[in-house]
């Protein structure tokens, strides 16, 4: 069972473990290796809300995946898509490369699903996922996301996936 907690100072350490790896993380995330926030200040400065104040160009909620045993297993950040309180958008999914095949991904993922449908009220949550990543694209699928286009970037076209409320709820009604 995962559990999410928002992003503390404390998780600094296990982020640039999980991220020092330049292969692993040019497979996740592209040529923006070098753009990635391993410091805990720099995720504060960029992706926290300032005094609880959802705003368009403040709205990213960073969340740390936390294990039964209180071991950080990954992290990942939702944020608000243009200003729409009801379309949540997940990124920097990353999960701990010594436990990845293990199912912690997709855990963290129903996890986080479950909240942006039930706590944060999201009618969508949509994710990117580049080309070249079957592993992370068959994740996804598993939790539910269905491909909705590709978009030409670069190195890696992106497929763009989405799962709604009505589609999660759907799919959790099969699984009870």
């Amino acid at each position: 069972m995962i559990r999410l907690r928002p992003y503390k100072k404390c998780d600094e350490e296990s982020i640039a473990e999980l991220v020092k790896d330049e292969d692993v993380l040019l497979k996740w995330g592209g040529n923006l290796f070098g753009e990635f926030p391993i410091n805990a200040d720099i995720i504060d400065e960029k992706y926290s809300l300032k005094n609880g104040d959802c705003k368009e160009e403040d709205n990213f909620y960073p969340w740390t995946a936390i294990d039964e045993e209180n071991r950080v297993v990954g992290h990942f950040i939702m944020r608000y898509l243009h200003g729409n309180n009801r379309i949540l958008r997940f990124g920097w999914v990353v999960v701990d490369p010594s436990i990845r095949g293990k199912g912690y991904g997709t855990q963290m993922l129903r996890t986080g699903l479950k909240y942006a449908f039930e706590i944060m009220d999201a009618d969508v949550v949509t994710i990117g996922v580049y080309e070249n990543n079957d592993i992370a694209h068959e994740c996804y699928k598993k939790v539910g996301f269905v491909d909705r286009e590709i978009v030409e970037k670069e190195p890696w076209n992106v497929i763009e996936m989405e799962i709604s409320k009505t589609d999660h709820s759907q799919d959790n009604t099969r699984q009870s």
